[in-house]
């Protein structure tokens, strides 16, 4: 008979790298729809070119768009990717 020993947690589910985190992209007066479209197709795994233009509507037409969630470090990374292309990025937020 096997145990599962578990080891005590520094702090929460929540903390640290885990946790649920959204990479947000606001909309401007200077980026095209093509640019968006493409650069968060090229940036967030499983975005399509045509995913990204459907992403890019909702930027417009609701002000931002939740991009990606997930955990913090692959989050922070992509919210570096898009601001480094010139999107406009809201904070990094917690769910």
């Amino acid at each position: 008979m096997s145990q599962t020993v578990e080891l005590p947690r520094p702090a929460g589910p929540d903390s640290g790298l885990g946790g649920h985190w959204r990479v947000i992209v606001r909309n401007d007066n200077h980026n095209t729809f093509e640019h968006v479209a493409h650069t968060l197709a090229q940036t967030i795994p499983g975005v399509s070119v045509d995913k990204g233009f459907a992403l890019a509507d909702q930027i417009h037409a609701q002000g931002q768009a939740v991009v990606w969630s997930g955990q913090k470090e692959p989050a922070e990374h992509y919210w570096e990717l898009l601001n480094d292309a010139g999107l406009t990025m809201a904070p990094l937020e917690q769910m």
